[in-house]
């Protein structure tokens, strides 16, 4: 007996894609580092909150690659001179990446009290109904 994958089954066409996009979300898991939720805040709305605390607008990148939403954070090292007795707050580099699925968009994002918050929306598909007419051969 053989394994049917997603985008092989016969009634599933062209969803081959999403099973390439469930690999590669798996693939980009970037462990614990920022923690983060994830909210619907209306129907067709929703938000991204990642806890950067000590980065600054400055420190954090956000960019949509193919379909992809990607959350990069740098700090600049800025303990040149200074003698740390305890160092418990983190100031490594991350990458956190969002598959998105279509339609959806970034409508924004703001930084409050150390969180960084991504607004993403979804445009309310279109109910399409199409005749296909069949032509005489």
């Amino acid at each position: 007996m053989t394994k049917m994958t997603l985008g092989s089954h016969p009634f599933l066409l062209g969803f081959d894609q999403l099973e390439r996009l469930v690999e590669r979300t798996a693939k980009a898991d970037a462990g614990g580092y920022p923690p983060y939720n994830i909210e619907q805040t209306a129907e067709n709305a929703f938000r991204i909150t990642l806890a950067v605390a000590g980065f600054g607008e400055d420190d954090l990148t956000i960019t949509l690659e193919d379909r992809q939403l990607v959350v990069r954070g740098r700090q600049e090292d800025d303990s040149e001179g200074r003698i740390f007795l305890h160092r418990g707050i983190a100031a490594r580099q991350f990458q956190r990446t969002f598959v998105l699925g279509d339609g959806v968009e970034v409508a924004g994002a703001a930084m409050e009290n150390g969180l960084l918050h991504v607004d993403l929306s979804r445009a309310q598909p279109e109910k399409v109904v199409k005749t296909i007419e069949i032509s005489k051969g």
